[in-house]
């Protein structure tokens, strides 16, 4: 092959290359684009908040793939007019090319898999406890844990028993109106305590005291980080309140104890084992220290 058939393809593999780039790096953004988009057309803070949950992890994985093929392209660009022969120079080219997109997919794959979740919880939190209006435009109340209960049916409260969904209830005070989202249980993570990842969930729930007719009145979740294997345990007392009895709640005087909304206690045994426990008032947190056992909640 004379200098000139080698120049044309040198010329015709640069240019190659060049349009393979350029291509990769405009379907990247183009997944890039066309999901942010997506969101912003969602209407409801739920509806982003389940979309964001399914597919963004997903679109960034497409996207990033793109990119690492336009690297891989971008090294195949190198030494035009030195490479220019399929020789072992134009192979080793080739191979340090797949290898730079290889690098680039299995560590944002990584970075994505393990890290972003987290600052995909984060987003996700935000959207889930936004405030929320009802349909006159009222603005609406979310429901703790332990005041949920009489709005969801048994089939529901079964549900959340198991762990596989887990319901939001909003109420307006004024109207009355009673909103129910749906949430994906083994989804929900809280942040750990330890670690700082969102990676604390329910491990057990367990009832530890009954109303006269055998309905929970109190009950004590287990938590356990899947990360830092951290654990902690958090007391709900579950009340009966109807949507009407939220008009009568009087705001909670301010510089007293009762203005208190968490109590939480650290624990370390002997052995080194160590358990948080964490309770929504100081009467509760007393009951618990007068009847705690380390041994029975191990």
């Amino acid at each position: 092959m004379n200098n000139q058939e080698l120049k044309a393809f040198a010329d015709a593999w640069h240019d190659g290359m060049l349009i393979a780039v350029i291509a990769m790096a405009a379907i990247a953004l183009i997944i890039f684009l066309l999901y942010h988009l997506k969101v912003s057309l969602q209407r409801t803070y739920k509806e982003k908040h389940d979309y964001i949950n399914t597919f963004e992890i997903k679109r960034y994985k497409l996207a990033f793939l793109f990119v690492g093929l336009a690297a891989g392209f971008l090294i195949n660009m190198y030494g035009r007019d030195e490479i220019a022969w399929p020789g072992i120079a134009f192979f080793v080219r080739i191979f340090f090319g797949i290898s730079g997109a290889t690098m680039i997919i299995y560590i944002s794959s990584l970075v994505l898999d393990y890290y972003y979740p987290t600052i995909v919880n984060r987003k996700l939190r935000r959207l889930r406890f936004a405030p929320r209006t009802s349909t006159t435009g009222g603005k609406m109340k979310l429901l703790s844990e332990d005041e949920e209960d009489v709005h969801l049916n048994e089939g529901m409260q079964a549900e959340e028993n198991i762990f596989s969904i887990d319901y939001d209830v909003w109420i307006d005070p004024k109207t009355n109106e009673v909103k129910i989202e749906k949430y994906l249980g083994h989804l929900i993570s809280l942040e750990c305590n330890n670690c700082g990842f969102f990676t604390m969930r329910v491990k057990q729930e367990e009832v530890i005291e009954k109303n006269d007719d055998g309905s929970p009145k109190e009950i004590l979740k287990h938590y356990q980080c899947a990360y830092c294997k951290n654990i902690r345990a958090t007391q709900f007392t579950v009340n009966r309140k109807e949507a009407e009895d939220y008009k009568h709640i009087k705001p909670k005087p301010k510089n007293s104890s009762k203005n208190i909304e968490l109590v939480k206690i650290d624990l370390r045994s002997n052995a080194g084992a160590k358990k948080s426990f964490e309770f929504s008032s100081v009467d509760e947190a007393k009951k618990f220290l007068d009847e705690f056992d380390f041994d029975k909640v191990g």
